[in-house]
């Protein structure tokens, strides 16, 4: 595959360091070696990747199944790997659609790729912080009627936001836009230890040339989902969302963070 005009790989994306710890292709020796020496401080993060994937398997489905929820709106969606979102909802009803948000030009080529074939599915290459361009979008006005119920979905992605970006903001900028009977899903990292937040925050800060926010508190979580009427069984570790059978997911190693957050309706 020929890179995106203007792409340095020799600077980690947080798209392809996630790939490489989910075991892709699409990534390269920068993003590998990001990826090692963060696992030097949270020794728990490839099986926290592979939890927090698991979780968006389960929830898409569930939002399918259980709810009714034919329209996706996937937020910092990164690379496709198995069982993508439309795989997950279009095993549920096949009409159900999807367009997938991110900037990383290597999303949107690859994923572009792998798409051209799903017409209800595109993939949108966009800053997830720039909500009217999204809902103005082309893929949006094809494929999501906004007269319908919608899944806005942030699956480990808000921790790439600093501060200064309000995600909280972002999140309900999102509700507003979104008709009633629309759900959200909100999840990221956080960690009880201030050494932790501080290293990591630090640590993908520098690796990544400014592309990230930080980890944070569970009580931030909650913060962003207060637009949200949450769903049984709220605010939890991710992995034990709507647990699955045992050997399922690969148990975490250590504790030191975790990947954190829930489902909601939108409040209207």
């Amino acid at each position: 595959m020929s890179l995106p005009y203007g792409v340095d790989v020799t600077v980690p994306s947080v798209a392809r360091m996630y790939d490489s710890l989910l075991g892709g292709r699409d990534n390269y020796p920068a993003d590998r070696a990001a990826c090692d020496e963060l696992l030097k401080h949270v020794p728990s993060m490839r099986e926290l990747a592979l939890n927090n994937r698991q979780f968006l398997r389960r929830v898409v489905h569930t939002l399918a199944a259980e709810y009714g929820i034919r329209q996706f709106i996937d937020h910092g969606s990164g690379l496709p790997t198995q069982d993508n979102v439309h795989e997950i909802a279009q095993r549920v009803d096949p009409e159900s659609r999807v367009v997938y948000i991110d900037n990383d030009p290597i999303v949107r080529t690859i994923g572009g790729v792998l798409l051209e074939t799903n017409e209800r599915t595109a993939v949108l290459q966009a800053d997830m912080r720039d909500t009217d361009t999204i809902f103005e979008s082309e893929p949006v006005a094809r494929l999501i009627d906004l007269d319908e119920p919608v899944a806005a979905l942030f699956v480990s992605v808000l921790h790439c936001l600093p501060d200064s970006d309000h995600p909280a903001d972002l999140v309900a900028r999102v509700v507003r836009r979104l008709p009633a009977g629309s759900m959200m899903v909100v999840c990221q990292l956080v960690s009880d230890s201030a050494h932790v937040r501080d290293v990591v925050t630090h640590l993908m800060d520098e690796q990544t040339q400014g592309h990230w926010g930080r980890v944070r508190e569970r009580r931030d979580v909650a913060d962003f989902c207060a637009p949200l009427e949450l769903v049984s069984p709220g605010l939890v570790e991710v992995s034990t969302w709507r647990r699955p059978g045992p050997g399922d997911a690969p148990a975490q190693q250590s504790w030191e963070w975790e990947e954190f957050g829930g489902v909601g309706f939108v409040r209207r």
